[in-house]
C-alpha cells in the first residue's frame, strides 16, 4: 500500500535545497530568494511552457469534510493575467452570493466509489467505517492515494502549521510529486510530475486564497 504514497518524501525541491523544509521557514536566512527559487521552478516553468492547470477548491465549510461536498474548477492558466481574471470572476461570485465555478467531476467521491467497488469485486469485504473514515481507506487498493489527497485538501481548506512538505504519490496520471506550501504569504500545493514522468502540474488552492497566492507569484516576478 506504501507504494502508493508517502509523505515527507523527497522531491524536486530537494534537488535545489539542503533542506526545504526549513528553506521557508519565516526566520530564514534568504526566504524571500528561496520562495523564488521554489516558485520559479514548480509554477513559472509550467507556466511558460502552457503546462499548468490552475485547481480551485471550494465546498467543505465549518470543519466538514464529506468527500461529495468538496467542489472544484479547473482551469488552463498560461499567464499570471489569466490567474488575476480567475481570482476576479470568483471574487465577483462571492460578492454577488453566486454560485461558484465547479467542474463536474469529482475530485474525491466518485473515485472512492470506483475503489471500493473495485475493492469489493475482487472479493475484499469493507465495513462502513472502512468506507466511511478517511484514515481507514488504505486499507484497500486506491485508498492510500485518495486518503492523501483527502489530507491535502484538507490542510489547504483548513490550514496546517508546516510551512512545506513535500509527497510522492501514485496516480492515474502517472508518479507524481505533492509539494504543499503554507506560508504567511499564502496557502496552496502544487503537483507535478515526478523526476522520470511527463505530464503536467497542477497549482491547488482554497479559492479564499486565489488573490494571496497571485500576489505571491507576482512579488516573485514569474
Amino acid at each position: 500500500m506504501f507504494s502508493e504514497a508517502k509523505e515527507h518524501a523527497p522531491g524536486h525541491l530537494h534537488h535545489l535545497f539542503a533542506d526545504p523544509y526549513s528553506a521557508f521557514d519565516n526566520l530564514a536566512v534568504e526566504r524571500q530568494l528561496h520562495l523564488r527559487v521554489a516558485l520559479q521552478a514548480l509554477v513559472g516553468e509550467p507556466l511558460v511552457n502552457g503546462r499548468l492547470t490552475l485547481r480551485v477548491i471550494h465546498g467543505w465549510e465549518n470543519g466538514g469534510f464529506e468527500p461529495a461536498d468538496l467542489a472544484h474548477a479547473d482551469y488552463r492558466i498560461a499567464s499570471l493575467d489569466d490567474l488575476a481574471r480567475i481570482s476576479s470572476d470568483h471574487q465577483r461570485a462571492i460578492d454577488g452570493a453566486a454560485p461558484l465555478p465547479r467542474d463536474d467531476a469529482s475530485l474525491l467521491a466518485a473515485p472512492l466509489a470506483d475503489a471500493i467497488a473495485a475493492a469489493e469485486a475482487k472479493g475484499q469485504a469493507l465495513d462502513e467505517e472502512t468506507r466511511t473514515i478517511p484514515a481507514r481507506w488504505p486499507a484497500f487498493d486506491q485508498g492510500l492515494t485518495l486518503y492523501t489527497f483527502f489530507k491535502v485538501y484538507h490542510r489547504l481548506t483548513y490550514g496546517e502549521d508546516d510551512s512545506y512538505r513535500s509527497i510522492q504519490c501514485r496516480t492515474a496520471e502517472g508518479p507524481r510529486e505533492i509539494h504543499e506550501f503554507h506560508l504567511e504569504e499564502g496557502e496552496f500545493a502544487v503537483i507535478r510530475p515526478a523526476d522520470d514522468a511527463s505530464g503536467d502540474s497542477v497549482l491547488a488552492l482554497h479559492v479564499s486564497q486565489l488573490e494571496p497566492v497571485r500576489m505571491l507569484l507576482e512579488a516573485c516576478r514569474l
